[in-house]
């Protein structure tokens, strides 16, 4: 008998914890698929509703999702407490190539919220930093409004422990020592010493990605040098419905990941 793509798999809530007011990390146990980098699942809350979530971290026997609550569906998510399910399906898209990073110097720049989709991208590119199949630079840019937006405190440091960690909000607050301004700020002074060994991933809202993905070609890299990873509301996931796609590109299969020389001509 023919599997149901559409039918959702229940996954029980392990753990909870809340990145700020509004983002909480679920762990989840699952023992499916295990997700790539950039990859989605699509999250459901029975008589609720369904949601395109990136996974934002994963391990043996256990997945990660970072949720933001912004409407009916997440409202529902955070009402959900340890041992509770979600139900999903996934995972879904096409994820970040690892291979594309290996011997390059590699800038990731994730806005806000985009720093979820890319935090197992960056665990992956240090896990192999320096060495054969690795990148042979990371610098991680993170951008938030204010220093209580922030995400992934903990991770942000053991990073910066591992590699250069570039932090920057939109308004800085009392005890805020740290740089301030948009994330585009920050990338007339990176240190470029090879643009052909120079990759860069740009993710997080829409304008953010605009400016910031200009700000790298202003610095001498080439679209194909750019990946972005686009945020779409998927509902399908499994390029069926039509609802993310955008002229003859179908989001949730060819992408949520692209290559920006690709990406660039996707217009609505």
């Amino acid at each position: 008998m023919e599997s149901n793509i559409f039918l959702p798999r229940p996954a029980r809530i392990v753990g909870i914890h809340p990145e700020t007011a509004i983002d909480w990390t679920y762990r989840l146990e699952w023992d499916g698929d295990t997700p790539r980098p950039g990859q989605f699942f699509q999250v459901s809350v029975p008589h609720v509703g369904e949601a395109p979530i990136s996974t934002s971290g994963w391990g043996d026997g256990w997945i990660e999702l970072t949720i933001r609550k912004v409407g009916q569906v997440t409202g529902a998510i955070f009402e959900l407490g340890a041992g509770d399910r979600l139900h999903l399906r996934g995972p879904y898209g096409n994820p970040f190539p690892l291979a594309d990073f290996a011997g390059n110097h590699t800038f990731v720049a994730a806005g806000g919220t985009g720093l979820a989709p890319v935090r197992g991208l960056i665990q992956s590119l240090l896990a192999t930093l320096g060495k054969a199949g690795g990148p042979a630079g990371l610098v991680i840019l993170a951008g938030f409004k204010t220093p209580g937006d922030m995400l992934f405190a903990a991770d942000l440091q053991a990073w910066s422990k591992q590699t250069s960690v570039l932090l920057t909000v939109d308004r800085a607050a009392p005890g805020w020592n740290g740089h301030a301004g948009v994330i585009t700020t920050l990338i007339p002074d990176l240190e470029i010493t090879d643009i052909a060994r120079t990759r860069a991933v740009v993710v997080g809202p829409p304008m953010m990605l605009k400016y910031t993905v200009a700000a790298f070609l202003d610095r001498g890299l080439a679209p194909e040098q750019i990946w972005v990873s686009h945020e779409r509301r998927m509902s399908c996931g499994v390029g069926k419905c039509g609802h993310c796609k955008i002229m003859n590109s179908y989001v949730c299969i060819d992408g949520p990941v692209y290559r920006y020389a690709d990406a660039q001509w996707l217009t609505d």
